[in-house]
């Protein structure tokens, strides 16, 4: 009989801040899918391996409405998450989500995001001569991973970019840094309250953005509103953490670095490899509409299942020496983004960021190292998004 687990394991081992936790890496070893009792009482399941989290994610049968869920942490026994909020299609299965889903699509494709690639440069570059006027140390956090993301997603929404201490502040927030469920909540709402002002104005007064585009679909104002608060969060923070905790893992492997400071043509196969290894979403929330028979098990109808995305990409079934961190491997295909009608719909953005990003970091300072001894660099442990809070660093 598999053992049950009544805690996620979240604590990682000290001195190994790229690894998921030891504890859930054992248990992932033991078996593909692991009940989990959530402490209202009730019994879910964790499923670990890349080929179970592939097929959850892909089931239409396992929803990721939010009201479904349960928390897991203790203390929220008994509060019931409410519904997604009009545009906020993250939360929501199909029909709902197939419609939000489809307006976005076509503005986030591979092409659109290439041809962001000119301003990202030149974003990159602004900081970078910021950071070489400054000298070091300087907090990478703050100095360059943050600024890139934040540039293109007011951009990309017609968001004045003297606004987005305000609007970056609640995304941080959203994503769970220091902030309590209700925390987050009110955060979602005072980003969205910000977007809705930013609609109105865009109704009266088109600019060439993804939001004044909306604004002529047949979305309402609520609709306009979650839909762009969500976009602003997740498109500052999660990059934001990839950059940071990206060029820490390559400074903690200066063979690697040196690599890429030496051969630009890596970068791609570099930042597959980053997204695998890091995998800085670790977990994703769904719910069985009924039974389901999975990996011998029965899930019955609204049992929670956890997806263990940082324990799938570790799957030695499917990446050989998958603890290794091999710039040279051919990880396509590992679950970072998600897989099936919830991949991200930001995943081309977020390459080309990253790919920007760190070309521009090796060439401007091929002698770039931490300021700091690794251990003393303060990690985000216990978020939704996992990374560095800074980043010390000088050259």
């Amino acid at each position: 009989m598999t053992e049950t687990i009544a805690d996620l394991p979240t604590h990682r081992t000290p001195g190994h801040p790229f690894d998921p936790p030891a504890e859930l890496t054992r248990i992932a070893a033991t078996a593909p899918l692991t009940p989990l009792a959530f402490p209202d009482g009730t019994e879910g399941w964790l499923a670990t391996s890349y080929a179970t989290v592939r097929q959850v994610l892909s089931d239409p049968r396992f929803s990721s409405r939010t009201e479904l869920m349960r928390p897991l942490e203790p203390g929220y026994e008994g509060v019931a998450a409410p519904p997604a909020q009009p545009g906020d299609f993250l939360g929501m299965d199909a029909p709902a989500h197939t419609r939000y889903r489809k307006l976005l699509s076509g503005k986030f494709t591979p092409r659109r995001m290439r041809l962001l690639t000119e301003r990202i440069e030149l974003v990159a570059a602004e900081h970078l001569d910021a950071m070489q006027r400054q000298g070091g140390p300087v907090d990478l956090v703050t100095a360059f991973a943050q600024p890139i993301p934040a540039v293109v997603i007011c951009e990309l929404l017609g968001v004045p970019y003297a606004d987005r201490a305000n609007f970056q502040a609640d995304a941080a927030k959203v994503t769970g840094v220091d902030t309590t469920l209700e925390g987050q909540y009110e955060a979602f709402e005072a980003l969205s309250s910000y977007v809705r002002e930013l609609i109105t104005a865009k109704r009266a007064a088109p600019t060439d953005d993804v939001l004044s585009d909306l604004t002529t679909s047949d979305l309402s104002d609520d609709e306009l509103a979650g839909m762009g608060g969500l976009l602003l969060a997740a498109g500052l923070d999660t990059t934001a953490n990839m950059i940071a905790l990206g060029t820490f893992a390559l400074l903690q492997h200066p063979d690697r670095w040196s690599d890429l400071c030496a051969d630009p043509d890596r970068f791609d196969p570099a930042i597959e490899e980053l997204l695998r290894y890091l995998t800085i979403v670790s977990n994703l929330f769904r719910v069985a509409l009924e039974d389901v028979e999975l990996e011998g098990q029965q899930v019955k109808a609204g049992a929670n299942v956890l997806l263990g995305l940082a324990a799938a990409n570790r799957d030695p079934a499917k990446f050989d020496d998958p603890d290794s961190f091999d710039i040279r491997r051919n990880a396509v295909g590992h679950v970072a983004f998600g897989h099936g009608a919830h991949l991200c719909l930001g995943h081309h953005l977020a390459r080309v960021e990253m790919r920007v990003a760190f070309s521009a970091l090796t060439a401007r300072f091929p002698g770039l190292r931490l300021a700091v001894p690794a251990a003393e660099v303060p990690l985000r442990e216990g978020t939704d998004i996992y990374g560095v809070r800074a980043l010390p660093v000088t050259w």
